[in-house]
């Protein structure tokens, strides 16, 4: 599984690609920060983005994109920034067909660490580690990057097995509904024959 995660914000857009299957020691193939000048105008901005997540997609060619799921801050101006960077690397995945997976923080921090609280000093020592890098990638936005697709490896079997689950109770609830729609049609149908049938014969009584 080649896995692309993206740790949206429109200064710093955090991206790193990781190969491997849950269970199995991971690989890194590249990682890095798509910046962009807080004097351009938003539009600009996220045009940047755009060029330089498509130019990820582009080089590393990942099966699935990974995004941190943008969360209630006290800064409405940083959540806003992070959510629009977030869409443009939804948008980017959903052009090209890509899955799309959205990890909160806790979720990033608890996989890699253990911990949904840790600190981004020890998210950035786990990804060293777990990759088996030589130093923790710098800024912290491409730790959490790598992070973000260490995540998605490890809990992907199990949202797998989730959603199979789900959809198999789905069909099931379905066909019985409408097995029952069919039986309850059935009955009325019957019903209804039914005075008909006697109606005529009260008429031939009669004549």
């Amino acid at each position: 599984m080649r896995v692309l995660g993206v740790d949206p914000g429109l200064t710093r857009c955090g991206v790193g690609v990781v190969e491997g299957v849950a269970g199995r020691p991971l690989r890194m193939l590249g990682v890095s920060v798509i910046r962009t000048g807080a004097d351009l105008a938003i539009g600009d901005r996220l045009v940047l983005i755009e060029r330089g997540i498509e130019e990820w997609l582009d080089a590393h060619r990942p099966e699935f994109v990974a995004v941190e799921r943008v969360f209630s801050q006290h800064n409405v101006r940083t959540v806003m920034g992070t959510a629009q960077a977030s869409a443009v690397a939804m948008l980017c995945a959903a052009r090209r067909g890509l899955p799309v997976a959205l990890h909160t923080p806790s979720e990033v921090k608890a996989a890699v660490t253990g911990s949904g609280r840790a600190d981004k000093a020890q998210v950035g020592s786990m990804v060293t580690r777990l990759l088996r890098l030589d130093a923790p990638p710098k800024p912290a936005d491409a730790a959490d990057a790598l992070a973000l697709a260490i995540c998605h490896i490890w809990r992907a079997p199990a949202t797998n097995r989730l959603q199979q689950a789900v959809a198999a109770h789905r069909t099931t609830s379905t066909a019985r509904t409408t097995s029952t729609a069919g039986t309850t049609s059935t009955a009325r149908t019957t019903s209804t024959a039914r005075p008909t049938s006697t109606a005529r014969t009260t008429k031939g009584r009669i004549s």
